[in-house]
């Protein structure tokens, strides 16, 4: 009778265990549950990339950051078997002395071209390293594609197979700051926007849509799931 008690509170820590959150971001998991995760067949893990950068009387510097992770999430939980990496919110977004780019409006992060293709590689090959099979970049923002591009070429040369990828369904070129770049934003969450200028949230709702379905039919086939 002594020992209920006992076996009493390690039948419950055992089932706070098993108890694993139905969260598909990765930083909301214990490591332990990474390695669950992955033993079970997570082997996709998205990395979203978003950028700090004005957008005018518009938007939020954060308009891309809150997209990435949003939209990530919802084509993780669509494709099955899928993680979602932290946000990378530092990007190139022009010369910082002289300000070029988005660097010339108030707010705005740049980093060195070279800086962030490295912060992505180190992502890349260490999400690689803990077993996860298939890297997927999700660039919100269309300056920085050739980087992109460039880790995913020079990781899968060396391994000699695709292990990133980019795909081209995800991003859309909308004019910045413009009013279907407005519209998507007020459709992923509208404390995105201050100055909506009649931008149409359903309209926004139907290019988040398309964003997710058409960016889960170009992962599927490419992993052949």
């Amino acid at each position: 009778m002594k020992n209920i008690p006992a076996l009493l509170a390690s039948l419950l820590c055992l089932g706070a265990a098993a108890a694993a959150p139905d969260t598909v971001l990765l930083e909301e998991l214990t490591s332990p549950e990474v390695v669950a995760r992955v033993a079970g067949g997570t082997r996709t893990i998205l990395i979203p990339i978003g950028g700090t950068e004005q957008n005018g009387e518009v938007m939020v510097l954060g308009k891309h950051n809150v997209r990435a992770r949003v939209l990530a999430e919802e084509i993780a939980r669509r494709l099955d078997k899928t993680l979602v990496a932290p946000v990378i919110a530092y990007v190139p977004e022009g010369s910082i002395d002289p300000p070029t780019g988005h660097m010339r409006g108030a707010g705005t992060i740049s980093i060195p071209a070279g800086a962030f293709e490295q912060t992505l590689e180190g992502a890349a090959r260490s999400l690689l390293r803990h077993g996860f099979t298939a890297v997927i970049l999700l660039g919100d923002h269309g300056g920085y594609h050739g980087s992109l591009r460039r880790v995913a070429e020079r990781i899968n040369r060396e391994l000699k197979r695709t292990a990133i990828l980019v795909p081209k369904e995800y991003y859309r070129e909308l004019e910045h700051a413009g009013k279907a770049d407005t519209q998507l934003s007020l459709a992923v969450d509208p404390k995105l926007v201050r100055n909506p200028a009649g931008a149409s949230v359903e309209a926004g709702r139907a290019a988040r849509e398309d964003i997710v379905e058409s960016t889960v039919r170009s992962v599927r086939r490419a992993l052949a799931r």
